[in-house]
């Protein structure tokens, strides 16, 4: 049931960037320690029902002038109700833990991939995107790569798998010197290739690149590494989760809620390492972010929380249908790490 329910709030029109909707459905925070979110509103002057401000710069800006705080991101995610978008208010506050990137890269402006392999990146994302539209997103991470159910999607991740191990050198040069758009495309290819553990380090570091689009396809391809190493032991594979983990402390709301939906996947086995790791690093970034009123984008934070101080399914779907949500954050505070 908890899988169904994932499956109902990823499927939620939620995901998306709002380009033009005319006012705030609601306000989240995530990252406060010592600060209130009362303290941030007054410093931004908005509320829920306001239109939504036309510049996101202004108001990180703004925050980024109180004292102790060290960074902020504003971002306008769609949707609390129709038409209108959640507004995420993101703060690193001095001293809290803090979710490293490498510095921007400076590439030298020449193509690195073959072309072929940017055509039938591009082409996947136009049909991902038809996909998602009719439901058909769902994807197979069994083979320790993504084969989605849509078949126009399916048949283009078949023509990376083609090209993958070919182009495997250039793959990798591109993960570091290539410009954005390559190195996101790159970080998604590269997890095509036959000896998946050669790769590891590449998109270990990829992890840590500056473009959120290349950090997000490196995830990816990790998440269904791990699928594989858990489905086949004998590969003698080991996907480290600590950089996954440590992404739920990224200033950045999309790699927050990217992490938390691959680890979701990587907790159903309920490591026992894992489950310390999530216990011991994010148990109070777990807990914000499972009181967010936007109810899909809650859920995958409540899941991890319950399975990590180990709650049975059953507790955490009864738990969240009966609207124990805060009762449970409360027992869990309370409990020792």
């Amino acid at each position: 049931m908890i899988a169904l329910l994932l499956l109902l709030a990823q499927a939620a029109p939620t995901a998306e960037p709002v380009l033009a909707v005319p006012r705030i459905g609601a306000i989240e925070f995530y990252g406060l320690r010592k600060l209130s979110p009362e303290r941030l509103l007054q410093e931004l002057k908005v509320k829920e029902g306001d239109p939504l401000p036309a510049s996101r710069i202004e108001l990180e800006e703004k925050l980024e002038e109180l004292d102790g705080v060290v960074g902020a991101r504003v971002e306008a995610v769609c949707c609390s109700k129709p038409g209108q978008p959640v507004l995420y208010v993101g703060i690193e506050e001095k001293g809290s833990v803090h979710f490293d990137v490498r510095p921007p890269f400076e590439g030298s402006g020449v193509p690195i991939l073959p072309g072929d392999i940017t055509t039938a990146y591009r082409q996947l994302i136009e049909a991902m995107t038809g996909a998602v539209r009719t439901g058909e997103a769902a994807e197979d991470w069994s083979r320790g790569h993504s084969l989605l159910v849509d078949e126009t999607s399916r048949g283009w991740q078949l023509r990376l798998l083609q090209l993958a191990d070919p182009n495997l050198e250039a793959l990798r040069q591109a993960l570091k010197e290539g410009d954005e758009e390559e190195r996101a495309i790159a970080a998604y290819a590269i997890g095509y290739v036959k000896d998946k553990t050669a790769v590891l380090n590449d998109l270990q570091l990829a992890m840590r690149d500056p473009g959120a689009k290349v950090r997000e396809n490196a995830l990816r391809s990790l998440a269904a590494f791990a699928v594989l190493a858990r489905r086949e032991p004998d590969l003698g594979m080991q996907v480290l989760p600590t950089w996954i983990v440590e992404m739920l402390h990224s200033l950045d709301w999309s790699d927050r809620q990217q992490a938390m939906q691959v680890l979701v996947t990587l907790t159903e086995v309920r490591d026992p390492k894992l489950m310390v790791l999530l216990r011991e690093r994010s148990r109070d970034t777990l807990v914000e972010m499972a009181r967010w009123k936007h109810l899909p984008h809650a859920l995958p934070a409540y899941v991890l929380l319950g399975r990590s101080f180990g709650m049975a399914e059953t507790e955490i779907e009864r738990t969240w249908a009966a609207d124990e949500r805060e009762k449970t954050i409360t027992a869990i505070l309370k409990a020792k790490k």
